[in-house]
């Protein structure tokens, strides 16, 4: 079910320790498999680009991402579940572009499952390709693994 938003501006906010249970409260409901608060601390601590996307009080979603010398990772993108296909990864996916590109990096990398047919079709839209393939690298149901799908994008 989608919820939409009254006429509301969005923005970016830096995710602290702070925000740690209501993005740990998204994660839950958005993945099988979620981040743990542990994964978030360290990102924080090694200060990983990390936002919040608000409108109003409402955590549309966030964003955490590795900058390398050349290049930006990004680790974990989640958009609510009620606010999903609204454009939403979108806009964060064009905001770390920006971040990117102020920070000199001249590439932006990621790992998606490769089950994730949606989320793949964001990141081409948003000019990602597929560059290669990671064996068994996300945990799946059961004790399984599942494969990721490497996408990059020039900046």
């Amino acid at each position: 079910m989608s919820a939409v938003l009254k006429a509301v501006e969005a923005r970016f906010e830096p995710l602290t320790e702070q925000h740690l249970e209501a993005v740990l409260q998204l994660e839950q409901q958005a993945y099988a498999h979620p981040w743990q608060r542990a994964n978030f601390v360290d990102s924080l601590q090694s200060g990983y680009q990390a936002q919040l996307l608000l409108a109003d009080e409402t955590l549309l979603g966030y964003f955490v991402a590795m900058k390398g010398v050349d290049e930006v990772h990004l680790l974990n993108i989640t958009v609510a579940p009620p606010y999903q296909r609204q454009g939403w990864a979108r806009v964060m996916l064009d905001a770390l572009a920006i971040w990117a590109k102020g920070q000199g990096a001249l590439w932006l990398w990621l790992e998606v499952r490769a089950g994730n047919q949606r989320a793949m079709d964001v990141y081409v839209a948003s000019g990602y390709r597929r560059v290669g393939e990671r064996k068994s690298y996300y945990p799946a149901a059961q004790g399984q693994r599942e494969d990721a799908v490497v996408m990059n994008l020039r900046l």
